[in-house]
């Protein structure tokens, strides 16, 4: 993977379709289409769907262009306790970037549920009822330029501690 590479962690239930609907993946072009337009975008997979689905059959439901775009998923990691399900998926996540050596990487990650996630400033909340939205390809768009171009920053001491319950991210330009 180029060290530029930018990781796209992506659930799929309440992301590329609504939650608890038809699993028909109405949302995903419009995710396909932002990854489309950034070179540097690799997806990584951290639907349950993994522990369901091999790598191949889950990168199938993907574009045939798309598809050598998705380079993995993340291990599962069996919390020992309901109290450790708080940002388990960023636990999942960030121990495939050690594993990958993608730790210096910039990352974002897609997810209808924020306990999932503490780091907030990489999170783009999906709507579960909805799915990835246009709104959500615009916000993307943003994430990414920002991240490529070098004006991304998050509040890393927060990240580091699993952060503040919700921060928003801060662009070196003064864009939010």
């Amino acid at each position: 993977m180029p060290p530029e590479s930018i990781i796209a962690f992506l659930d799929f239930d309440g992301v590329t379709h609504p939650w608890r609907e038809v699993e028909d993946f109405r949302c995903l072009p419009l995710f396909e289409d932002v990854v489309r337009e950034f070179d540097q975008l690799r997806v990584v997979i951290t639907s349950d769907w993994r522990t369901l689905y091999s790598l191949p059959k889950l990168r199938r439901r993907f574009s045939d262009d798309i598809q050598h775009r998705i380079v993995g998923t993340t291990p599962l990691i069996l919390p020992k306790s309901g109290g450790n399900m708080y940002g388990l998926r960023e636990r999942e996540a960030r121990q495939w970037m050690t594993q990958n050596a993608a730790n210096d990487m910039q990352w974002l990650a897609i997810d209808d549920a924020p306990g999932n996630w503490p780091s907030r400033s990489r999170l783009l909340l999906t709507d579960f009822k909805r799915g990835f939205t246009v709104e959500d390809a615009e916000r993307m768009r943003r994430m990414v330029e920002a991240m490529r171009d070098g004006h991304w920053r998050t509040d890393t001491a927060s990240e580091a501690a699993y952060g503040t319950f919700w921060h928003q991210p801060v662009f070196s330009d003064g864009i939010e």
